[in-house]
């Protein structure tokens, strides 16, 4: 992805790993992290129906770290979690698998 960085905006890191919108679906792509946003490239649908069409998402998010209220981390076997509560109520939710998902959880509390 290639990324216009705001003024004074530096990136921290990037993860490949699933996203989970509010709205449903699940996505595969890179989560780019700077010390003002989220950025978030979907490279495909990984949902049910995204891997049977075979579809590619193609969309962009961005978070600016200011929208985001909360971060809660949920730990299972498989399943690595950050979950950000944005100040509109909305959740969002990155699973990075069974990788641990403590830097990514850094990099997003980190101004």
């Amino acid at each position: 992805m290639d990324i216009t960085l705001q003024t004074d905006e530096r990136v921290l890191d990037t993860w490949t790993l699933f996203y989970l919108p509010p709205n449903g679906g699940k996505y595969n792509g890179k989560l780019t992290v700077t010390d003002k946003r989220l950025l978030y490239e979907a490279k495909f649908d990984a949902s049910l129906i995204g891997v049977l069409g075979d579809r590619a998402a193609g969309d962009y998010l961005a978070i600016d770290k200011d929208d985001i209220q909360d971060v809660e981390v949920s730990k299972k076997l498989f399943s690595k979690k950050a979950i950000l509560t944005l100040s509109d109520g909305s959740t969002h939710i990155f699973d990075y698998g069974a990788m641990n998902i403590d830097k990514c959880v850094e990099a997003i509390q980190a101004r």
